[in-house]
């Protein structure tokens, strides 16, 4: 390749890579990374057809990173592997033809633009397209990160805990429930299983410390439920013919304009429990939810495993929209641990000594 540096040829093939540059860096204060990403695209795109057209092999990737760091030392992003990383990430989505796309989804279609891979980082298209196993998937990612503003941490763990196959897999009777616009939605809001490994317990944890667990960690366990879910209480109290009760978790959320009912049971689920999240959910539609503004209100039952037949059953006859999903705890802590643990107050008490000192 040392002699292609002085071959007229190439060097007019430099010349156009960097005059790309220099136009998107014109452009960049409008939109950085949306200038960024097209600047990548239009790289990417030049190299794959030059290498096709003139049988390059890829020792040319380390000739146009040399010089284009030697031409642009303040700009990063010029490796030879992120000019691999280009010409992967172009080739992903370029094999993207509309019918394909048209079996996917119809958001999908704004893929065929580049429109929504260039509105995220590249950091966020290069984890995409190297963990996802399928194009839906990548998609399904993309369009997620958009909605959410994920960091790349959080896309990244959305991905490791397989979001997009937990998506929208809730056992429901939302379809015979709801009406179809809404039901939709509804069933998209809810997971199968939930992952709950943002927790440390015992082994023999019950049911209080789960629940006082969730709440302590509730920005992991908001992030968890999805986007638009907002936290009203816990023990949220029902007052009906004097006689109190109490739903374990209590939200509200802002897409479906619903509140959401969510009781949570560390054992098998039973056909009881139905029942009774049917009896909270009436109640909250009647004493809670504004006729006018609010949709029906939905029960969501987490419990730590079910049979799938006996919750369908258990939900045919039921009145109200609810939900059944299991959750997922991989991690524990050894039960000799549980009371010797400093407690957070303990902590703080004990950095306070050490400041006084």
């Amino acid at each position: 390749m040392g002699e292609m540096i002085k071959n007229t040829e190439y060097k007019e093939f430099f010349t156009a890579i960097k005059n790309q540059i220099q136009t998107a860096q014109i452009k960049a204060s409008i939109s950085v990374n949306k200038e960024l990403l097209k600047l990548y695209w239009n790289i990417a795109e030049m190299i794959i057809e030059k290498q096709e057209k003139s049988n390059w092999g890829d020792g040319i990737l380390e000739n146009i990173s040399k010089d284009l760091k030697k031409e642009f030392p303040n700009l990063k992003g010029f490796s030879v592997r992120n000019l691999q990383y280009m010409r992967k990430w172009y080739k992903y989505w370029i094999g993207i033809t509309p019918q394909v796309v048209a079996q996917i989804t119809s958001q999908a279609v704004d893929f065929l633009e580049g429109e929504k891979i260039y509105n995220i980082p590249w950091g966020h298209n290069r984890e995409i397209i190297t963990k996802c196993k399928s194009v839906e998937e990548a998609i399904f990612y993309v369009n997620k990160t958009i909605e959410n503003n994920w960091s790349r941490n959080v896309l990244i763990n959305q991905i490791k805990f397989g979001l997009f196959e937990r998506q929208g897999g809730a056992i429901t009777n939302f379809k015979e429930k709801l009406p179809d616009y809404h039901s939709d939605l509804a069933i998209e809001t809810l997971k199968d299983p939930y992952c709950f490994d943002f927790l440390t317990l015992t082994e023999n944890y019950h049911e209080k410390e789960l629940e006082n667990k969730l709440i302590e960690n509730i920005t992991d366990f908001l992030l968890e439920l999805g986007h638009g879910f907002s936290y009203i209480g816990r023990q949220y109290k029902l007052e009906v013919s004097n006689k109190d009760f109490y739903i374990d978790l209590l939200f509200y959320h802002v897409k479906l304009h619903s509140y959401v009912v969510v009781e949570i049971k560390t054992g098998e689920f039973k056909p009881e429990y139905a029942g009774k999240l049917n009896f909270y959910v009436s109640v909250v539609d009647d004493i809670l939810a504004e006729k006018e503004i609010d949709k029906p209100t939905i029960g969501l039952l987490i419990c730590k495993n079910k049979d799938d037949m006996i919750v369908e059953y258990s939900l045919r006859d039921i009145e109200k929209p609810i939900g059944v999903s299991e959750y997922k705890l991989t991690q524990f802590l050894p039960d000799e641990y549980k009371n010797t643990l400093p407690s957070i107050e303990e902590i703080e008490a004990e950095l306070g000594g050490m400041d006084n000192g």
